[in-house]
């Protein structure tokens, strides 16, 4: 159940995003393009990393004193910590390169 509602988000995601169509090879057509999917793909790891975080609590809570499950509860917190940070820093990245970009071939 929680697999298809993970899927539908996706989808939905996908279906009503920004979608810019390179009709021309244009620097700006082609920059929207990815930058659109970028976003895209960030949102999505953010909406996973979300998830795993409120997984993650869950088994937190429930864990009643288990040292294996406590320790995996942890782990889970951590692990979706850290892609979400990379998931941010990536998206910082892309930003950054993008106004270079943007400054080298102009608009």
């Amino acid at each position: 159940m929680k697999k298809l509602f993970i899927l539908e988000l996706i989808f939905l995601s996908i279906i009503f995003n920004n979608v810019a169509f390179a009709a021309t090879a244009g620097i700006t057509q082609i920059q929207s393009f990815l930058q659109n999917v970028i976003q895209t793909m960030a949102a999505l790891a953010g909406l996973v990393a979300a998830v795993f975080f409120v997984i993650g609590g869950f088994h937190y809570i429930t864990s009643s004193g288990n040292p294996l499950a406590l320790e995996k509860a942890k782990k889970t917190i951590i692990y979706s910590a850290f892609g979400l940070v990379i998931v941010l820093a990536a998206f910082v990245l892309s930003n950054v390169v993008n106004d270079l970009g943007t400054q080298a071939f102009g608009k």
